[in-house]
Order: structure tokens, then C-alpha cells, then sequence
């Protein structure tokens, strides 16, 4: 049973060498290379601003879930560590690609599509849909949980695997560069269905679960007045309200981006006179 003392959690900021570097990376690679094509005569379409903004949204994001009071909260807090958790898997990846395009990707383009055929099934939709749930759903093993929370090397690995697993499955839905394993057709709904289903019935069962599952939080002080069960039962509702907004956000933005392609489609069939 947790110790019944109300207490004030630490909500602390925190700014740790290595995650920092790499935040500093992104955005310097990231606005070298926007200023670069800014410059150019198509500049405007390649390069627009709202990409930019887009993508600071998520540097933005990726700061908050490493560096914010998140962090602490969520070794005291399962909800906060939910929040971090679909940070990192959904909404960091999302705004990082969509702030990208064909030609703002064009210098690696040409490391990115040998590394993809030499990968083969590795970098195909199947695995990333594997690798997504299988991410959220071992990491939600009691053992490793406690372990993540406990361990500063084992969070990192967490952290790492949320991050990566998220990216790829995401950069088959909104890469900006033509795959090899592009889905067509109902593919983007069905690669979305199964994949938010199985990770949704996670978040019910942790919503519903009679009894707390963690003991790094069962064990612990009381915060906020929230019971552990309460806490627990408050971070599988985050992650099944999460997953459904985000699936169905997608899908619109696949159904309207369809739409757009399909316009372009016909006028260049127009201009071309077939």
C-alpha cells in the first residue's frame, strides 16, 4: 500500500547534455537547410513558412517531454508519464515530418532510399506497426515500468524506443518522399485502425484495471490527492482518448491530402492534353 502523506511533487526543470545537443541539432539543420531553399527561385513552395512553424511546434514538443517538469512528474505520476509517453510516440514525430518537404529533404535523400532498400521488411509498414504497438505495450510490462522509472539508463532506453518506433510509423503515413512500401488505396486506414485499436485496448485496460499495476507509484507518496489506482486509471484514459483524436485527426489529413493529390493528378493530365 502507498504511503497515505500528501505531498508536493517535484516539478523541477531539467536540462540534461546529451538530449539538449540533439535538440540543437535539429534546429540547426533544420533552419540551414529552410534559409538554403528560402533563397531559391521556387523557395516559397518548397519552403513555406508554416512548415517552419510546424516543425518548431514539434522541437518544441521534444524540449517540453525531456526538459518540462513532465520529466520528474512522470517518475511521481503515472498520468504525466502517459503525457511524455504520447509526446514522444505521436506528437513530436508528427510535427517533425510534416515540417519537411521533398526538397528540404534532398540532401539525404539519397542516403535515405539505399538504407530502405538494404533494410527490405525492416522498413516496411507491416513492421512499423509491430514495432509501434509492440513499443507501448512491453514498456507497460510491470517489470520494465518499474524498471524505466527507476533506472536513468533504462529510461533513456525507453525514451529512445518510443521516439524511433513513432518516426517510423509515422513516416509512412506523411513522408513527403515516395517510398518503396507507399500504402495505396485503403492502405493508410487500415495501417491507422489496427494499429490505434490495439494500442486503444491497451489504454482501456489500464483505464479499468482493479487494482494499481505499478509499484514504483503504489509504493509511493500520495500527490495531488489522485490514489495510485485513481493516477493509473487517469493514464490509460490519456492514452485511449489519445489514440482515438489522434487516429481520426489523421485520417482526415490523409483524406484531404488525397483529395489534393488527385486534383494535381488532373491538371497535369489536363495540361498534357490526355
Amino acid at each position: 500500500m502507498g504511503q497515505l502523506q500528501l505531498t508536493t511533487p517535484d516539478a523541477s526543470w531539467s536540462v540534461a547534455p546529451g538530449p539538449l545537443l540533439l535538440v540543437l541539432l535539429l534546429l540547426g539543420a533544420y533552419g540551414w537547410r529552410w534559409r538554403a531553399v528560402r533563397r531559391t527561385a521556387s523557395g516559397s513552395r518548397d519552403a513555406p513558412v508554416w512548415r517552419l512553424l510546424v516543425f518548431l511546434t514539434g522541437v518544441a514538443a521534444l524540449a517540453a517531454a525531456l526538459f518540462s517538469p513532465l520529466d520528474p512528474l512522470g517518475e511521481q505520476l503515472f498520468a504525466m508519464h502517459m503525457v511524455q509517453h504520447v509526446l514522444l510516440l505521436d506528437v513530436v514525430p508528427i510535427l517533425l515530418i510534416l515540417g519537411l518537404t521533398k526538397v528540404l529533404l534532398r540532401p539525404v535523400t539519397r542516403l535515405l532510399q539505399p538504407l530502405e532498400r538494404q533494410a527490405g521488411w525492416w522498413a516496411g509498414p507491416v513492421f512499423a506497426i509491430l514495432l509501434y504497438i509492440g513499443v507501448m505495450w512491453i514498456w507497460h510490462i510491470p517489470a520494465l515500468y518499474d524498471a524505466a522509472v527507476e533506472s536513468s539508463t533504462v529510461h533513456i532506453l525507453e525514451h529512445l524506443s518510443f521516439t524511433f518506433g513513432g518516426a517510423l510509423y509515422w513516416w509512412h503515413l506523411l513522408s513527403p518522399i515516395r517510398s518503396r512500401h507507399a500504402l495505396g488505396g485503403l492502405g493508410p486506414v487500415v495501417y491507422m485502425v489496427v494499429t490505434k485499436v490495439l494500442v486503444g485496448i491497451l489504454g482501456i485496460f489500464l483505464t479499468f484495471a482493479p487494482r494499481p499495476l505499478y509499484d514504483v507509484y503504489a509504493e509511493g507518496p500520495r500527490y495531488w490527492g489522485l490514489s495510485a489506482l485513481d493516477d493509473q486509471t487517469l493514464a490509460g484514459a490519456i492514452m485511449a482518448i489519445e489514440q482515438s483524436v489522434v487516429m481520426g485527426i489523421a485520417l482526415a489529413y490523409l483524406f484531404i491530402r488525397a483529395l489534393g493529390e488527385a486534383d494535381r493528378a488532373d491538371e497535369r493530365a489536363e495540361r498534357h492534353g490526355v
